[in-house]
């Protein structure tokens, strides 16, 4: 196999694999990346065996073959080579003669025959969907998925297609049992079965999607095959494994008593609460509010270091009440948004409380209270 391709494009394909490689190389191939030459392109292909990605680059292949290297190595040495078109040649026995200018590396590599299958992707049901619209899906609900590698079911993010209020929307929902986050989308997706029962996808995957939704405008395609979700955008492909397990009934969370609702200035709460942050204790990262007539109140305390207090005007007609929250939770919720103000819906001081864009019903968080 022998081709040259420009750096700029060789390194952007293999900074793309980087996430996606095993690092434990509990099994050796998995930390290599495929590289495939036919015609007047290459494909570099990464996987765990979870979650899987191919992608196509523009190269001048001058033979064609497939050959695996260490994903690492082979992004580290790329990076460091001047800017100028690099000439890839894989000869017998696995080694592999990069020059570029005057620099000269032989590495050694694997025989492509042991590289895990990547399946052919042409006959799934895809749906479209703006890459900046999923974008604002997942980071708006990413922030609450667990990270107890116990409760793998919440290890992701729950897709679903539902009917709300004779809308036809994708919703995202992730939960870590302390706090969920909820986004929807106005979506026609009914005929994609796994869809209306409802998917996991693993935050492995999550953290990829997140990235090709960022990589430029266009329209990314979503679809399933077997236990895996594929996404296509323009020359890559992702397969990922579904997560088997059953996502809880988040609707039974969402509080719907909630009466005594204020309404607050957005960036002033997140400021107010990273200030408190700072003198809240390091485990629990507890804040007190409480809620009087127009104003809320904020404190913390931190027995080694001393106490905060900070108060703002809100709307508020309701009776006066004080709840304790998770300092960072709140400013996880808080950071993604970009209303002017929020609503914060409560019910009493052992209760969830509600959080809403003021104006948006499409979004919402759920936070548990903490005693202190």
């Amino acid at each position: 196999m022998n081709f040259s391709i420009e750096k700029e494009a060789f390194l952007k394909g293999l900074a793309r694999v980087q996430g996606i490689v095993e690092k434990k190389n509990t099994i050796p191939i998995l930390a290599n990346v495929l590289i495939e030459a036919d015609t007047d392109h290459i494909c570099l292909t990464a996987t765990d065996l979870e979650v899987g990605m191919k992608s196509a680059y523009p190269a001048k292949v001058v033979s064609p073959g497939r050959i695996t290297v260490s994903a690492k190595k082979l992004f580290e040495i790329i990076k460091e080579l001047p800017e100028k078109e690099i000439s890839f040649n894989a000869k017998e026995n696995c080694w592999i003669e990069i020059r570029c200018g005057k620099s000269l590396f032989n590495i050694v590599g694997l025989s492509a025959d042991e590289f895990p299958y990547f399946p052919e992707i042409n006959k799934e049901q895809f749906f479209q969907i703006p890459s900046p619209i999923l974008k604002k899906l997942v980071e708006k609900t990413a922030f609450s998925m667990s990270t107890d590698e116990s409760k793998y079911n919440l290890n992701g993010i729950y897709l679903r297609y539902v009917e709300d209020q004779g809308r036809s929307v994708l919703r995202f929902v992730a939960t870590d049992g302390h706090r969920l986050s909820l986004m929807q989308t106005p979506l026609e997706c009914s005929n994609i079965d796994p869809l209306v029962k409802g998917v996991i996808f693993p935050r492995k995957g999550i953290v990829e999607l997140k990235k090709i939704s960022e990589e430029g405008e266009g329209d990314i395609s979503l679809g399933f095959m077997d236990n895996n979700a594929v996404v296509k955008k323009a020359q890559t492909v992702i397969v990922m494994r579904l997560v088997d397990g059953e996502f809880p009934d988040y609707n039974r969370v969402i509080p719907v008593n909630n009466e005594m609702k204020a309404s607050i200035p957005r960036e002033e709460f997140l400021h107010a609460l990273r200030r408190m942050a700072i003198l809240s204790s390091e485990k629990s990262k507890g804040v007190k509010i409480d809620f009087q007539k127009n104003i809320l109140t904020m404190s913390s305390s931190n027995p080694e270091f001393g106490d905060a207090r900070e108060d703002f005007e809100i709307e508020y007609c309701e009776e006066d009440i004080s709840i304790g929250f998770n300092a960072k939770y709140l400013i996880d919720i808080l950071s993604t948004l970009d209303s002017e103000k929020v609503d914060l819906a409560l019910r009493d001081q052992l209760s969830p409380g509600l959080i809403t864009p003021t104006g948006d019903k499409d979004y919402l968080a759920v936070i548990m209270p903490m005693r202190l």
